[in-house]
């Protein structure tokens, strides 16, 4: 009750924005979540995601240095989520460097270079609050982007769903029946990249990979096929999102860490109960 009363309170338009925002992302990260773990690119996801914190530092330093008021620290972290993304995925299909290496020195330079342009920027800038995200700090502005972006996700991801399940189940079938794998895969990191650009606001960048990647985990313990995980994911992601914020604010705690608590205790009881009644899975 305490948690309903907040939301229907006049003076805290904060907490309502926060909460639908969850909401509404849900979907971008219950369907690009699925398509992650489908894919198994959880390790690509955290690499674009640590990278974002280079993109965030610009925006911050342009806007407080150089004056450049319309760059701020969300369209830094687009550009660079994308271009993270397209490296990596680039890299991964043509390279002849090791991939795991390749990616965990972006995943290194992209946290230095956003840590550099923070330490430099004028006034002082907590960093913390993007390392672990603040979902109360969302305004009215954040929920119309996150609602554009979030379109621009499911649509692409709607049309494109049967290149998608191709190019995560059977890439080399796909290839030869003449689908351009390759650009459906970078297509797919850019989406990852976008999605994660939402989540950060929510966990931030630590704990992006665990809300990204959990409620499809779990779903995919229930669902038959890649549609219904993607729906079934996106329902355990309003979930974990609704019930973190209910619990961090009856017991005053961040709102971050204690979605990230809630998703990955029901993970470890899936998995548990998977052991133990196995026939109630799938």
């Amino acid at each position: 009750m305490e948690f309903l009363n907040a939301l229907s309170d006049p003076t805290i338009p904060f907490f309502r924005y926060a909460f639908f925002t969850g909401l509404l992302a849900s979907v971008a990260f219950g369907i690009i979540g699925t398509y992650v773990v489908a894919r198994r690119i959880s390790y690509i996801a955290g690499a674009i995601a640590h990278c974002v914190l280079g993109g965030i530092g610009a925006g911050l330093y342009l806007q407080a240095k150089m004056a450049v008021t319309w760059f701020g620290p969300l369209s830094g972290a687009i550009i660079a989520g994308l271009l993270a993304a397209i490296i990596i995925g680039l890299v991964s299909l043509h390279a002849n460097q090791r991939e795991d290496t390749v990616i965990g020195a972006l995943w290194a330079i992209g946290m230095a270079v956003g840590l550099l342009f923070i330490a430099k920027t004028p006034g002082y800038i907590e960093p913390m609050s993007y390392l672990f995200g603040n979902i109360l700090l969302i305004a009215k502005t954040d929920l119309w982007l996150v609602i554009g972006l979030d379109a621009a996700v499911v649509t692409i991801a709607a049309v494109f769903y049967h290149k998608f399940l191709a190019v995560c189940f059977d890439e080399e079938y796909a290839r030869l029946r003449g689908i351009r794998t390759d650009f459906y895969y970078l297509l797919l990191l850019c989406l990852t990249a976008l999605t994660v650009v939402l989540l950060v606001r929510i966990v931030g960048i630590v704990m992006v990979i665990a809300l990204l990647t959990l409620p499809a985990a779990v779903a995919g313990n229930f669902a038959k096929g890649l549609w219904q995980m993607m729906i079934t994911a996106t329902g355990f992601c309003m979930f974990f999102i609704s019930t973190g914020l209910a619990s961090s604010y009856t017991l005053d705690l961040p709102a971050g860490p204690t979605i990230i608590i809630i998703a990955g205790l029901t993970y470890l009881a899936v998995l548990v109960g998977k052991k133990i009644i196995p026939n109630k899975f799938r």
